[in-house]
């Protein structure tokens, strides 16, 4: 079992930061010109997107990016400097799928500049807060690798977070999917129906799921082919974003 029943679609937009690699670039490069080519991106690449989900995939490509140092914070701040709409819509998708520090300081950031009457995109009331769904699991009757699904909703929009474990390495994270909700679980449930060799499926509750996701995230990550590690890489953000959101 390596992959989910579909995949997500395409994104209708190619981040310059969907790249693993981009991490020991921006790594050398000053926080002055990280600041300058994350704020370009968002002019040309935010202004195009139409939804909350898409904006929260290119900030979680954003924040991969910018790796684990100080670069995300000083992000926030020069963004609220430039005061610009583009500047703002970044400040919405940092507060949305920031760590929990990021999320709440580009948030206050967001909302003096919101107050400065600075326009905003429709998706900017929503982001952040889609309605969690139904959850389910599928794996292996080996033990050795299982996917554990979340689906969410905003409005009648739905879309699933899937993530791949590696059972075999503690339960670590493998691999990662967001995409459209579609008929993912009518799929899986017609593969559980058809006998599908070596798979179990079971529906799950919210609970169950977060407990999951939360174990998996304290296992670490375990990906091995390259489209593994950046998809992991790419989806961290919104992966603990989402988890987040999920009932203990």
């Amino acid at each position: 079992m390596t992959s989910p029943p579909t995949q997500p679609s395409d994104e209708p937009y190619r981040s310059l930061f969907d790249d693993p690699e981009l991490e020991a670039v921006f790594a050398r490069s000053s926080p002055a010109d990280t600041v300058a080519a994350v704020l370009t991106e968002a002019r040309m690449v935010l202004a195009e997107i139409d939804g909350p989900l898409d904006a929260e995939r290119w900030g979680s490509d954003i924040l991969a990016a910018l790796g684990s140092g100080s670069q995300a914070g000083a992000l926030v701040s020069a963004a609220e400097r430039s005061g610009t709409p583009e500047a703002l819509a970044t400040l919405r998708v940092l507060g949305a799928v920031g760590s929990a520090a990021i999320a709440a300081v580009a948030s206050a950031a967001a909302g003096r500049l919101a107050g400065q009457g600075i326009s905003e995109p429709a998706w900017a009331a929503s982001i952040g807060a889609p309605t969690p769904g139904e959850c389910w699991r599928y794996g292996d009757s080996l033990g050795e690798q299982e996917a554990v699904t979340a689906a969410f909703w905003y409005g009648e929009r739905g879309h699933v977070l899937s993530v791949l474990l590696d059972l075999t390495q503690g339960g670590g994270i493998k691999n990662v999917w967001v995409g459209d909700l579609g008929d993912v679980l009518e799929r899986t449930r017609q593969m559980a129906r058809a006998g599908e060799p070596m798979m179990v499926f079971e529906m799950i509750t919210e609970a169950d799921a977060r407990g999951r996701l939360d174990r998996a995230i304290a296992a670490g990550e375990c990906p091995r082919r390259p489209e593994e590690i950046g998809n992991v890489a790419s989806r961290r953000a919104l992966l603990r974003a989402r988890a987040a959101l999920l009932r203990r």
